[in-house]
């Protein structure tokens, strides 16, 4: 069968329109992802029940932190429920990954639980992360709180689409809980719905400038170990927190570097540098500060650049809502962090 010129163009044509509109609605999926908000969970009030778990490294003689943090919750009005395999040892762990993921997924499946506070961090977050199922999360969603190794977990939660919060855990209690009574009120805060707004000291390393966007983020090694899984959070139009500790300055220029290959920063919105804790000695000195070869990491960049958050590994370790819009404002004489509460 001959065809004609005017049958063959036609056909050429409609193709093309085809085409487009494939193509025009992938662009508006893609926006409509990109921009659509997170989940936030019921805040706590009283009566609401939290419950301890440990989905990371073993806790070896910790049972006074463990029993401080029931007896905070309590003072707050919450009921507290310790997983059964907390206490559980298996070489590294608290427990082996069936044990640990048994504690954390009966949690998330309880309609009754409204928050889940990981007892500590270390390593092995990222060995259950596959096993987890959201079925019944997400029709019960409710708060996870931890920082450190959880940032594995908080990456998860991000990706689909909840709120979580980066604050202390409960190996964080000292003897004398005055010690850390600012960062006790902003966890509380958080958890009730009212989270802090923070006014950070000028620190001459600081890249002015203003922005605003969902805070992600966590422990940079863990967010550096995400990378090209399904836990690799997009981080475009977002405000980045990072923090650190006992790593050598090459490992971290190494791993923001492999980041920035990876097109981590290509279009984040800005960058929250908080605790650099315990940082090892090489051989081989780097030569500068760590906030020096932070800003020479990312000198391409343009985003405003805030360091001297309070969060991390050490004692003064500030509550933040991860997924939640801030706006972040970073001039010579201060910086200030603000979420937009609902």
């Amino acid at each position: 069968m001959i065809l004609r010129p005017a049958i063959i163009v036609s056909f050429f044509a409609i193709i093309l329109v085809f085409n487009e509109a494939i193509c025009a609605q992938s662009k508006t999926d893609n926006s409509t992802k990109m921009t659509s908000e997170l989940i936030r969970p019921p805040y706590l009030k009283a009566g609401d029940t939290v419950a301890i778990v440990a989905p990371s490294g073993i806790l070896k003689n910790r049972e006074r932190e463990v029993q401080q943090a029931i007896d905070l919750l309590k003072s707050w009005g919450l009921h507290a429920v310790v997983g059964k395999h907390v206490f559980s040892k298996a070489n590294h762990f608290a427990g082996t990954d069936d044990e640990r993921c048994e504690d954390l997924q009966k949690a998330m499946d309880d309609p009754t639980i409204s928050a889940i506070w990981c007892a500590r961090g270390g390593y092995g977050t990222v060995r259950i992360l596959d096993k987890l199922d959201y079925t019944k999360f997400k029709q019960n969603p409710k708060w996870v709180v931890g920082y450190s190794d959880i940032t594995a977990f908080h990456n998860q939660l991000h990706n689909k689409g909840f709120m979580s919060i980066h604050a202390l855990m409960c190996v964080s209690l000292t003897k004398d809980l005055s010690e850390i009574a600012y960062t006790i009120e902003t966890f509380k805060m958080a958890l009730f719905g009212n989270p802090t707004n923070y006014d950070l000291e000028p620190i001459t390393y600081n890249r002015e400038g203003k922005a605003s966007g969902e805070l992600v983020g966590g422990n940079l090694t863990m967010l550096h170990t995400m990378l090209g899984s399904k836990e690799t959070i997009d981080t475009s139009g977002k405000i980045l927190f990072i923090e650190e500790i006992g790593e050598y300055k090459y490992h971290i220029d190494r791993m923001l570097q492999s980041m920035k290959r990876a097109g981590y920063f290509d279009n984040l919105n800005g960058l929250i540098v908080g605790d650099m804790s315990r940082l090892r000695k090489n051989t081989t000195l780097w030569g500068t500060s760590v906030e020096q070869l932070i800003r020479d990491a990312l000198a391409d960049y343009d985003f405003p650049i805030a360091f001297g958050m309070p969060a991390g590994h050490e004692k003064k370790n500030l509550a933040m809502t991860l997924g939640m819009t801030v706006d972040l404002q970073v001039e010579g004489d201060k910086t200030m962090i603000s979420f937009k509460k609902e």
